[in-house]
């Protein structure tokens, strides 16, 4: 009995410390993220704003972002907070979407905008050819782990 009481809590121990290294390692190498200057002075003309919201349907505790997104032909920024995960996604989306379920529906008609590295504030490049009036909404997704993190219609 002492043993398997053992085994079990080295099991525990070891699973515990398997969820804190996937959410902690994402964090720890994270490159510095640009401030609200550096993004103002990269950004370019915006042609829309909108924000992040932590209430939206599929966003929970450990999957949200807040605040302030621009939209140009060039780039899209944020700035604001994103809970820290791995292999963060930006997609645009010719609908809105708040669940995982949707996403998936539409992720064959959004265009994969490019990764997201840091969790406060971010600047990504809009790839040549991509036309962000020809969607509507902003997405940060979790390719890893087929995750929505949060979204925001722009127009």
């Amino acid at each position: 009995m002492k043993r398997l009481v053992l085994v079990a809590s080295h099991l525990v121990a070891l699973a515990l410390g398997f969820a804190l290294g996937i959410y902690a390692l994402p964090i720890l190498i994270a490159p510095q993220a640009p401030s609200a200057g550096d993004i103002a002075s990269i950004m370019g003309p915006t042609l829309w704003r909108t924000e992040f919201r932590r209430n939206l349907k599929d966003s929970d505790t450990l999957h949200w972002g807040e605040g302030a997104v621009s939209v140009g032909p060039r780039s899209i920024s944020f700035i604001g907070k994103l809970a820290p995960g791995p292999d963060y996604k930006l997609y645009l989306s010719p609908e809105f979407v708040e669940t995982k379920a949707d996403f998936m529906r539409l992720k064959a008609r959004m265009q994969r905008i490019g990764d997201v590295k840091t969790f406060e504030n971010f600047l990504v490049l809009v790839p040549e050819g991509t036309d962000p009036a020809g969607f509507n909404t902003v997405i940060v997704w979790c390719e890893s782990f087929g995750q929505f993190i949060t979204a925001a219609k722009y127009k």
